[in-house]
């Protein structure tokens, strides 16, 4: 019994002291410009919005969003949204109270308008975070307006 469990600990140990994967997802600075030059090709003429998936973990990952036009308002109910502006310039509106919702699947309502929300100037290099729940709008200005953003489960209590 003792010659098979001196190999049997040789073997544990030795696989133990192995790293283990690294799960980090990692997107380097070329690739996300890469990623925003094949979007901004691929975009059709009139096409106002792409939305691309950039690293990811199961069902949480952080994913470019190019826009030439503005959508409508919109609030995802039970989803923070953390962003950073990585190209181009525009304005949000947030806060507030979402006119006429409607739900568009359940993660997003989309409205008609914000009324009392907070006008902010965006440009590349701005983070922000957009609690789960609040009303948010994105004007472009300019020809584009580029975000990597990353949508955060609520956390149920």
């Amino acid at each position: 019994m003792k010659r098979l469990l001196i190999p049997t600990l040789l073997l544990s140990s030795a696989a133990l002291a192995q790293p283990a994967a690294d799960p980090t997802a990692f997107a380097s600075a070329a690739d996300v410009n890469a990623q925003v030059t094949a979007m901004r090709n691929a975009m059709k003429p009139d096409q106002g919005f792409m939305w691309k998936p950039l690293v990811r973990d199961g069902e949480v990952m952080a994913a470019l969003e190019y826009w030439k036009k503005p959508a409508k308002p919109a609030v995802h109910p039970d989803q923070a949204e953390y962003v950073t502006v990585i190209a181009g310039s525009g304005t949000m509106v947030s806060g507030g109270r979402l006119v006429d919702p409607v739900n568009s699947n359940p993660t997003l309502i989309e409205g008609s308008r914000i009324e009392g929300g907070t006008t902010r100037t965006l440009r590349r290099g701005d983070v922000f975070l957009v609690p789960a729940g609040t009303p948010h709008w994105f004007g472009i200005a300019g020809d584009r307006l580029v975000l990597l953003g990353t949508k955060i489960p609520q956390l149920s209590h």
